[in-house]
């Protein structure tokens, strides 16, 4: 099958059957595109997951193009970006076109409180893989452990901080921890 095709197909079955936005989808991407078509690897996988996070857009959409442009570059990110959009797009223009009142029909409304549940164990998934493949090192391990009681404090006392916040506090972190790693780093050198 031409790539572009291929590429086209497989994050248009990705777009069409998860439900719940990126994060939910990260983790059928990862199975497809890491472990199923051997597109990317597992670090590259989260390693762009943290990028396609920090960039503007939503996260999957920002993780088809990648792994469309790594395959296909220009043509290839734009096959992939198409086949995450189009199904969503589709979906709800016919829902918004024809069924005016769709979420008050019960049998809807019982399978979206299903598919709640599913979101959450494919979102818990994703993290829990990415944690398996996280390098085991203390800083690392600390780091891991002080962003869980982070989302934990911030959710039980629902503190509202913005994400823009978050996001520039992590990197702030994450720059003061790549410091001192260089600075121990070169005291063995010397040593």
């Amino acid at each position: 099958m031409p790539i572009l095709l291929d590429l086209f197909l497989t994050f248009a079955k990705i777009g069409m059957f998860t439900f719940g936005g990126g994060y939910a989808m990260i983790s059928l991407i990862e199975n497809t595109c890491v472990e199923n078509k051997k597109w990317i690897t597992h670090d590259e996988m989260m390693t762009l997951t943290v990028i396609a996070e920090s960039t503007p857009g939503p996260i999957a959409i920002n993780c088809a193009t990648y792994v469309g442009y790594k395959k296909g570059k220009i043509p290839g990110a734009i096959a992939s970006t198409l086949g995450m959009v189009l199904p969503s797009f589709i979906i709800i223009y016919l829902i918004s076109r024809f069924l005016n009142h769709f979420l008050e029909i019960t049998w809807v409304a019982n399978a979206f409180k299903g598919i709640k549940i599913a979101v959450g164990i494919l979102i818990v998934d994703a993290a829990v893989k990415m944690l398996k493949k996280m390098k085991k090192k203390p800083m690392q391990i600390a780091m891991v452990c002080l962003s869980a009681a982070s989302m934990m404090i911030i959710s039980l006392y629902k503190l509202n901080i913005s994400s823009m916040v978050l996001m520039l506090a992590a990197a702030f972190i994450g720059i003061i921890v790549f410091v001192i790693n260089n600075m121990m780093e070169g005291e063995r050198a010397k040593k």
